[in-house]
């Protein structure tokens, strides 16, 4: 009889933490402001940077040191699979390595590994 008493509090408490998982994601919105930090292995893995000879062939310098401190916009999000992708454009209106004007990032997993933050 205890055991009947106590199941509804556990039926609440789950609903209650799925509705904050899933408010937690409806944060997430075009025009949020993202800082690009330093990755903390030795490349940026979660950010879908181009390569170098992409940038070398646009006639820029290859140089990822600059990134960190960017502040980047919210330009489009996409969902599939559970996975965001966003796509983020400079917010002082300047293109990435002088020819490319918006870069995707897996928002979940920058945001885990510190590549990205609010």
């Amino acid at each position: 009889m205890k055991y009947f008493k106590i199941l509804p509090l556990f039926i609440i408490a789950f609903f209650f933490c799925n509705s904050m998982k899933a408010q937690d994601a409806d944060t997430l919105k075009v025009g949020d402001i993202l800082t690009i930090e330093t990755p903390k292995n030795y490349q940026y893995s979660h950010l879908n940077l181009p390569k170098a000879n992409f940038i070398i062939k646009s006639g820029e310098i290859v140089n990822y040191k600059k990134l960190p401190g960017t502040r980047v916009e919210i330009t489009k999000i996409k969902t599939k699979n559970s996975k965001t992708i966003v796509l983020l454009k400079r917010k002082d209106g300047k293109k990435f390595f002088g020819s490319f004007p918006s870069i995707r990032a897996s928002y979940k997993k920058a945001l885990a590994s510190g590549e990205l933050s609010r």
